[in-house]
């Protein structure tokens, strides 16, 4: 009798202090907390002093038509945790390989996202509307993305609206697409356009910020952010010439709250 109430005790107390925090395990993520993080090569290498990337737990890519055909099977055993995926730019343009690199990934077994190039000649709402109509509604997809940068070769829009108005656009679309897919969408920004724009200002979003040749921290002041785009000369395993390689800041337990909190589906 005492044994069988030692176990309903233990048993109440283990229901009690278990974390209320859902863990994500996707195909992708079951056995991401008890591997080592990946180090990939780089065919431009940089000589890192602060933080290194490869300290981070969580690596992925992003992507677009430049990488040519992947094999997407190749990237999931280099234990690259997520990707991102080129969709849109513009209110008219989808990048010729989103359908095939969306529809490979998740076959794969690699959990991905879509991201959108943003066009100073174009509307929020009309480049909104054209997202929406082009990347499907998934439960188990990564929150979208807005890639918002200056692109002086465009051979067709050189505008560069004031910062006001720069972030009064960016509001319309982050609303719109927040609504839409039911995730807060992510905001990726290079360090010019940043200050540029004072985007220290923009708040309630997380941020994806390039960074080559500094730590996220010493390029943006007080800047939380969530993910680091740190090299676009990557050789990642899969994926022909150079790629684009990013690191979670956080612990690969942190990633998987991360991913219950933004409404990412198991």
């Amino acid at each position: 009798m005492r044994v069988f109430v030692a176990l309903l005790i233990a048993v109440f107390v283990t229901a009690c202090t278990a974390p209320s925090t859902p863990v994500i395990q996707t195909a992708a993520s079951k056995s991401i907390t008890n591997r080592p993080a990946p180090q990939f090569g780089d065919s431009d290498p940089y000589e890192w002093t602060a933080r290194k990337p490869w300290t981070y737990a969580i690596h992925g890519i992003d992507v677009a038509r430049y990488q040519n055909r992947i094999d997407w099977e190749q990237v999931r055993r280099a234990n690259v945790s997520f990707a991102y995926i080129k969709a849109t730019e513009g209110g008219d343009h989808l990048d010729e390989r989103f359908t095939e690199n969306w529809r490979a990934a998740r076959r794969a077994g690699v959990l991905r996202g879509a991201y959108h190039y943003y066009y100073f000649c174009r509307t929020a709402a009309e480049q909104a509307r054209w997202f929406i109509r082009n990347v499907p509604r998934d439960a188990k997809m990564l929150p979208p993305v807005l890639d918002i940068e200056w692109n002086p070769r465009s051979p067709s829009c050189k505008l560069r609206p004031e910062p006001s108005k720069v972030r009064r656009e960016m509001r319309v679309f982050l609303e719109r697409i927040s609504k839409h897919y039911g995730k807060r969408p992510v905001i990726y920004a290079t360090p010019d356009y940043y200050q540029d724009n004072q985007l220290w200002r923009v708040s309630g979003y997380d941020f994806w910020l390039r960074s080559v040749a500094d730590h996220p921290s010493d390029r943006y002041p007080g800047r939380k952010w969530a993910f680091w785009q740190y090299t676009s000369t990557g050789v990642v395993p899969g994926i022909e010439g150079d790629a684009d390689i990013n690191a979670f800041k956080g612990s690969a337990e942190q990633w998987q709250a991360w991913l219950a909190a933004n409404g990412v589906a198991p």
